[in-house]
């Protein structure tokens, strides 16, 4: 099979439904020629129906971020999908999770337990779950690649949400530091605003999208999660083969302008 990811093994997490930015990265890494495995918390039966959507079919492993248990036994578990001695060539991290409590223009009374749980989830869970795969990916090198939303500034009611996010920038970071001896690069894509079900939790969910409506130099659709998609995609591929540590603004332009 022919394509940008021909022959690749990829894993991708946070599917949920096919409206999810990561369930268009798994089908566009199908269609350029990948095999891809999905992870799944909570719903399983949800994310498989929608494994059930891709091009091809594909296997779902359950894993929270939080069960050291589910990340001790990741690589052997995912493995198990691959075949006998074969790898990893990348990883989509699409995890994030902030309790109420902590969004919606609660910044100042937000109690530190939810701050954790926030941190944890949406950023410290690039690290654990890139460590876990660690032994997969030695075998090849590859790519790991996470979703983010730009958090050199302040968001409407993002909240603990947009400090967590900044704790993924850097994370990634520091990951492509110290993993680039073993050929693994580390990118995110900050994305602009997709109607996403994690996105409708989001109190002023619709703050964001009128942002977007006035100042995006590009017209941006919050409908169309491909366009972040292919980003993910690109960077996955081997047309970046020197390119770690890098956050690129798949936001129709936005980033760019200061008002």
């Amino acid at each position: 099979m022919s394509g940008i990811l021909a022959g690749k093994r990829i894993l991708v997490t946070g599917v949920l439904t096919d409206f999810s930015i990561a369930f268009h990265v798994a089908r566009l890494a199908q269609e350029e020629g990948a095999e891809v495995v999905l992870t799944g918390f909570g719903r399983l039966a949800v994310v498989e129906r929608a494994a059930r959507r891709l091009p091809k079919p594909a296997p779902v492993v359950e894993l929270d971020v939080q069960n050291p248990q589910h990340l001790d036994s990741l690589a052997a578990r995912v493995g198990e999908h691959l075949g006998e001695g074969v790898g990893l060539d990348g990883v989509v991290h699409s995890i994030g999770f902030s309790p109420q409590d902590a969004l919606g223009g609660n910044f100042l009374n937000t109690p530190w337990s939810s701050v954790a749980t926030a941190v944890e989830i949406s950023a410290y869970s690039l690290k654990s779950l890139t460590t876990a795969l660690v032994p997969l990916l030695d075998r090849r090198g590859g790519s790991v690649v996470g979703l983010s939303l730009d958090s050199q500034v302040t968001w409407p009611m993002y909240d603990w949400m947009g400090v967590a996010k900044a704790a993924l920038e850097s994370t990634s970071r520091y990951l492509a530091r110290d993993l680039a001896e073993r050929d693994i690069r580390v990118n995110l894509v900050s994305a602009g605003p997709v109607k996403t079900v994690a996105a409708r939790s989001i109190p002023g969910f619709a703050h964001l999208v009128r942002v977007w409506d006035e100042r995006s130099p590009l017209e941006w659709d919050i409908n169309d999660p491909e366009p972040a998609a292919r980003g993910v995609v690109a960077l996955l591929s081997d047309w970046f083969p020197k390119t770690t540590g890098e956050i690129v603004h798949v936001d129709g332009g936005l980033h760019a302008v200061g008002g």
